[in-house]
């Protein structure tokens, strides 16, 4: 019963769904396309499966036309990063967060050109908003691997003469950090691997179903665990 009820806890908010409906779609597309590449008699279901996961990646598109404001006022808060110690993570940090913002912007214009909304090229937009997508990613990875050499740095480093070492407390808070800043790392390695199949001649011809199925599931469920963690962690420290 408590699993159930976290689980429709979860279902309420905006990020709990997305969630969801991400992990569903890329278990679909994985299942159906070993399915259809590598079961003839089961191919029927694996066809099944692609369209189920064609509608709710439909579905996430959809949801996402609401996603600028939200975006824009987590964009004007962070601002330049003023709060951040270290000027590498401001940085990258900053550039993410604009790669981010115009992400969204163009996939709408490529959604809308697809739905014959806009009379335009929409596979020039959708290009537009891969390409955004990755170097968020790539921004994002940067920032993982330099926050984890930062933290390694001072997990080691010797302890200099007169001063004490770290508390037990702050050295376990660092070290659940390194595992938050490495849990991101892997899921946007994934995520970036789907966006350079995404790019127009990446491998030549379309990418196997299964493979972005496979990259999308491992980054989901990367993405779902690190949010229940983090949610565990809250909870363990509030009084």
């Amino acid at each position: 019963m408590a699993s159930l009820s976290g689980l429709a806890s979860a279902l309420e908010s905006y990020r709990g769904r997305d969630r969801l409906i991400r992990v569903l779609g890329y278990c679909c597309q994985l299942v159906g396309g070993v399915l259809v590449e590598q079961c003839p008699t089961r191919s029927e279901v694996g066809t099944r499966l692609l369209v189920v996961s064609t509608q709710l990646s439909h579905c996430r598109t959809i949801l996402r036309l609401f996603d600028d404001l939200s975006m824009f006022v987590y964009t004007k808060q962070y601002g330049l990063g003023a709060q951040e110690e270290d000027a590498f993570v401001r940085l990258v940090s900053v550039l993410g967060n604009l790669a981010d913002q115009l992400y969204y912007p163009c996939e709408h214009v490529a959604w809308a050109a697809d739905a014959r909304v806009l009379h335009v090229d929409s596979s020039r937009w959708w290009t537009l908003s891969t390409a955004l997508w990755a170097l968020s990613l790539l921004l994002g990875v940067a920032r993982s691997l330099w926050m984890l050499l930062k933290l390694r740095q001072r997990l080691r480093s010797p302890t200099a003469p007169f001063t004490s070492p770290l508390p037990r407390g702050k050295r376990r808070a660092m070290e659940a950090q390194m595992q938050s800043e490495a849990l991101s790392l892997l899921s946007n390695l994934a995520d970036l691997a789907n966006a350079a199949l995404a790019a127009p001649g990446a491998v030549g011809r379309p990418p196997s179903p299964w493979l972005v199925g496979l990259m999308g599931t491992i980054s989901s469920i990367l993405s779902m665990y690190q949010a229940a963690r983090a949610g565990g962690q809250a909870e363990a420290t509030t009084p």
